[in-house]
């Protein structure tokens, strides 16, 4: 069954491409939430543990967060960063890109994920792959696989939704997935989702279709980061034909 989502409606608008996995630095202090903002996403879009991250910012899990709230993007600042009023001392705060109209809020889930090691990882789709990864400056977080409009794409290992929308921008529609207390995978330029924030998941279950959201071509951008940091997904994933 088809499972449509709101806060993944391509309909309402499109964001530019940027390069991905842009980072904070110490002139990014601060983020205000926007909607359909998880911790996840927040943490995802500046390269940041999403473990120290709510630990910067007293957030107990399942890391609930609103619209307008500051969040602390130095992790190893002082609590005076980000006062309980919402203040920032001396800050450069960090805006989104306007949401589309129709937006989703950010689930409370208590299901824990497992916290064990992956075995092994599966390839999230069977296409080519166009684009290595790069861990040079502005580089590619990621590896590009083509495919064809509508191709299954499918969970690299079982985990849980933890973000699924269009608020990243140069993503498209984004899922992304938590395997453990390390590992997060994401999947963007989808066409369509097949599940939502909070689901389970299990290892090759198609999660969404591949599309062109945010992209110039059908192709499916996947990263995998591992305490934050994205990692070569080639050195995790099993070899294939062709790679």
């Amino acid at each position: 069954m088809l499972i449509f989502l709101n806060g993944c409606d391509l309909s309402q608008g499109k964001f530019a491409p940027v390069t991905n996995g842009w980072k904070s630095s110490a002139a990014s202090q601060a983020y205000r939430v926007q909607q359909a903002d998880t911790l996840y996403s927040i943490a995802f879009r500046f390269g940041l543990d999403v473990n120290q991250l709510a630990a910067a910012n007293h957030i107990p899990s399942p890391y609930r967060i609103h619209p307008g709230q500051m969040i602390n993007l130095l992790p190893g600042a002082t609590d005076s960063t980000v006062a309980s009023t919402g203040t920032v001392s001396t800050p450069v705060v960090v805006s989104a890109a306007p949401m589309p109209a129709k937006v989703v809020s950010t689930p409370v889930v208590t299901q824990p994920v497992a916290t064990g090691p992956i075995g092994v990882w599966a390839w999230p789709a069977s296409g080519k792959i166009i684009q290595n990864f790069s861990d040079t400056y502005g580089g590619n977080k990621g590896i590009d696989i083509a495919g064809n409009l509508g191709d299954p794409v499918r969970a690299t290992a079982g985990g849980r939704v933890v973000y699924c929308g269009t608020g990243l921008r140069g993503y498209g529609l984004l899922i992304i997935i938590k395997h453990n207390t390390q590992y997060l995978s994401a999947y963007a330029h989808n066409s369509q989702a097949l599940v939502k924030e909070g689901q389970l998941v299990k290892q090759n279950q198609t999660i969404a279709k591949m599309g062109s959201s945010d992209a110039t071509h059908v192709m499916l951008h996947f990263e995998i980061r591992q305490s934050g940091h994205p990692v070569d997904p080639l050195k995790l994933l099993p070899p294939r034909k062709g790679n």
